[in-house]
């Protein structure tokens, strides 16, 4: 699914990951953080796919709501389990959009 996002600017924080062959817990653990995002005060949200390489694209308001979001403790958690388990390697980048355009049917 796409996510509405409101007009520029705001906030990406892109997430590119290659998985390790360890799966447990995982998708009880994605599930969670996706809605513990959804309940964060500027998160506007979120997009993701996965084959090899997966890419999870979340929208903010500000860099600010980032940041809290970057500091909860079950995201804390969340993040040392992938460092030591879940991921070979990943890469967060964090970008300001200022534009946005597209197409629907």
């Amino acid at each position: 699914m796409i996510a509405t996002t409101p007009t520029p600017p705001y906030y990406a924080v892109i997430f590119t990951s290659i998985r390790t062959d360890y799966n447990d817990g995982y998708s009880d653990m994605a599930t969670r953080m996706v809605e513990m995002a959804h309940l964060q005060p500027g998160f506007l949200g979120v997009e993701s796919a996965r084959t090899e390489l997966g890419i999870t694209v979340s929208y903010w308001e500000s860099p600010e709501s980032i940041r809290v979001w970057k500091e909860k403790a079950e995201h804390l958690i969340a993040q040392q389990i992938g460092r030591e388990r879940w991921y070979e390697s990943y890469k967060i980048r964090v970008c300001k959009v200022e534009r946005d355009y597209g197409f629907e049917l």
